[in-house]
């Protein structure tokens, strides 16, 4: 780890006072006093610029020679949570939602969905949404993952659902949204909104929201096609598209008062990541933009578990998505578009909402940043003005969705949505199994193969210790948490480590996004039956 990054986290723990941006609430739980708090040894990760503990940061007892063993976490950081204090952060957002078996029109294609989030940020970053569509068919799930702020993901989460329902609604219903909203009636339900009582929702802009949902049905009156309403794939492309137009307009035109112009600002300069997975009664369809993740679990015969994957992450690890940024820009750039894994050395995901400075001319950004009233600080804004680097052909970012489609199988048991927090601690073949362990309360171990028979005895002992491991019982009953608990607390053993757990809830919020990011995941359970072949 370079020494200077070293010296920077030694630097802000050692100098760590209370003050009222503090975590207060993580305080009380210190053994040591905050100024004799020493970092754990930490790595950059290329994703996102997380850093993590090393991987050493829980040993068993007893394991290596005292000179030779790494400091454990309870030596560097000595941050004492108990059990029923891990459990209340763990716990504290988690949503359970059962679904009715008929939906009024139908069996439902969910039995039931949960959800949970740990903000690593502060405030949280990520976002969630959960609905049944009431103007038309199925049920809409997302996360949102936020960057530069939580604007963008806040608005997001909010509006895209709408967008997306409205887009599949059929005229009919359309016309008589319209002939409410002109004669002051109230307006028949879009959506059933599932919230959590910690969920946001932004009221200075409510307003804003509303109208431009308005002008966006008023259009699909106006035009000559989709009838009965747009089908899914098409609804999910052209509603993620038309609510980024949105928000980039929202921040250029007047706006009614000055702190509804801010956020939108805010929200525009900002920005997010998402994926929605649309699930109705003949199957799933994700729409994907950034590097959130959509993984199906699915098992087979023999009650194992396998993961199949609904989306691919929009990033430097996907070459097509790479090639696909390069040959939108001249040859001369193909050297600069992307610079150490980030498009123009600065964005991780190569698909998102808002991050107008990629997406606006150089002349728009500074044109619409100087039409701020005088003495607006942008700092206090959470806004960027630098344009980045090599920036000669905008736009190099768009928000258009990839979107897949699976149809329903009886073996296909639950939809794993995560913003890649989780996926930063988790593979989605191991996600799916802790899934579906979890669910079943099957704990299967794979065959000794002919290597392991081969293993020394020390060797052996290892993995017996992971074997015995993954046969304990979970410690929580919603899924989406058993899923967070176990890829922040986990050891090299495959062991729930609480002495790892602890540490990596109890940092203060000026060192938690350096070793770890926010996480949101949705586990949303399927109705199987639907997918099984009727008995004549």
């Amino acid at each position: 780890m370079p020494g200077r990054v070293y010296a920077s986290i030694l630097q802000r723990a050692s100098s760590y006072t209370l003050s009222s941006c503090a975590p207060l609430q993580y305080f009380h739980l210190l053994a040591v006093p905050p100024s004799q708090l020493r970092p754990v040894q930490a790595r950059r990760l290329s994703s996102g610029g997380t850093y993590k503990p090393d991987q050493w940061l829980c040993r068993r007892q007893g394991s290596g020679a005292q000179g030779e063993r790494h400091l454990s976490t309870r030596q560097d950081l000595d941050f004492h949570l108990n059990q029923v204090q891990i459990n209340s952060i763990l716990r504290s957002n988690e949503q359970t939602v059962n679904v009715p078996e008929f939906d009024g029109r139908g069996l439902s294609s969910v039995k039931k969905f949960e959800s949970n989030q740990l903000a690593a940020n502060t405030p949280n970053e990520d976002r969630r949404s959960a609905a049944t569509c009431v103007q038309a068919n199925g049920m809409l799930f997302g996360v949102f993952d936020g960057h530069g702020g939580w604007a963008c993901a806040q608005a997001v989460s909010e509006r895209l659902l709408y967008y997306i329902a409205i887009a599949m609604t059929p005229k009919q219903s359309l016309e008589e949204l319209e002939k409410c909203m002109e004669q002051g009636r109230p307006v028949p339900s879009i959506l059933q909104w599932y919230k959590h009582h910690t969920d946001y929702n932004s009221r200075e802009s409510a307003s804003l929201y509303i109208e431009n949902l308005r002008v966006f049905w008023q259009e699909l009156l106006d035009s000559e096609e989709d009838n009965e309403g747009m089908s899914i794939p098409d609804a999910l492309d052209f509603a993620f598209k038309r609510l980024d137009t949105d928000i980039s307009l929202e921040a250029q035109v007047p706006l009614s008062n000055d702190l509804m112009k801010s956020i939108a600002i805010q929200v525009a300069f900002a920005g997010c990541t998402a994926c929605v997975a649309h699930v109705g009664t003949d199957g799933i369809h994700v729409a994907n933009s950034g590097d959130c993740r959509a993984v199906l679990g699915v098992q087979g015969e023999d009650g194992s578990w396998s993961a199949l994957p609904l989306s691919k992450d929009h990033n430097s690890q996907n070459q097509a998505e790479v090639e696909r940024i390069k040959a939108q820009h001249p040859p001369s750039e193909r050297d600069k578009v992307l610079i150490d894994d980030r498009l123009l050395g600065v964005l991780m995901p190569l698909r998102a909402f808002g991050d107008v400075r990629f997406k606006w001319s150089y002349e728009l950004q500074q044109s619409i940043l100087a039409g701020l009233e005088s003495g607006v600080d942008l700092d206090s804004l959470n806004l960027s003005h630098h344009t980045p680097p090599n920036y000669l052909t905008p736009p190099y970012l768009d928000v258009a969705p990839e979107i897949t489609y699976h149809k329903l199988r009886p073996q296909d048991r639950f939809l794993i949505l995560g913003t890649d927090g989780l996926w930063d601690e988790l593979k989605s073949e191991e996600a799916v199994r802790l899934v579906g362990e979890h669910l079943s309360g099957i704990h299967l171990q794979a065959p000794v193969s002919q290597s392991e028979r081969q293993m020394k005895l020390g060797q052996m002992h290892e993995l017996l210790l992971k074997r015995q491991a993954r046969a304990l019982p979970a410690l929580d009953t919603n899924a989406a948490t058993h899923l967070i608990r176990r890829a922040l607390g986990t050891s090299e053993y495959g062991e729930l480590c609480q002495e790892r757990l602890a540490s990596m809830l109890a940092l203060p919020e000026d060192l938690a996004r350096m070793y770890r990011d926010d996480i949101t995941a949705t586990v949303v359970y399927l109705n199987s039956d639907l997918a099984r072949p009727r008995r004549s």
